[in-house]
């Protein structure tokens, strides 16, 4: 059965600058047990809720299957790690998760490409490991709840 492994709803980039230099700290609480989901706006306390240029793509999704064992969403920065299912084929279609609150809609719009930050923050070649395998950005069709632990997938 599909699993939401992490979830991650940021205030703030940790990848600016150049990766050599390292990631900003992460803030306390960045990994949760549930997000809070809106319509058109993405996470709440996320650092791209409700910006303009981030609407289309304001949710990530990442398939664990691709990341070592050990790295989780704090290394990639997407928001939602999910096992069991590989979603960066799903560009185009809308997923469906529902982790007991009510299902979720996501619009699949794009790829999540990796960066050189990769290298830094999951381990050497990673970058170019992740490649076609970095997750996917989405927009969400509803509000609603996920939480960490098992999903349905539609």
């Amino acid at each position: 059965m599909p699993e939401i492994v992490e979830l991650l709803a940021s205030p703030v980039h940790r990848f600016e600058g150049r990766p050599g230099d390292g990631p900003a700290p992460a803030p306390p609480g960045e990994l949760v047990a549930f997000v809070e989901i809106r319509k058109g706006l993405g996470i709440v306390g996320d650092r791209y809720f409700g910006q303009p240029a981030h609407r289309d793509a304001s949710v990530t999704v990442i398939s664990q299957e691709w990341l070592p064992k050990g790295k989780g969403l704090a290394a990639v920065r997407r928001n939602v790690l999910l096992a069991g299912l590989i979603v960066d084929d799903l560009v185009g279609q809308v997923l469906t998760l529902d982790s007991g609150d009510g299902p979720v809609r996501l619009k699949v719009n794009r790829r999540a490409h990796p960066c050189a930050w990769m290298d830094v923050t999951v381990g050497p070649g990673a970058w170019k490991a992740l490649r076609g395998k970095g997750g996917v950005r989405c927009e969400p069709l509803d509000d609603g709840i996920l939480r960490v632990g098992p999903v349905t997938v539609s």
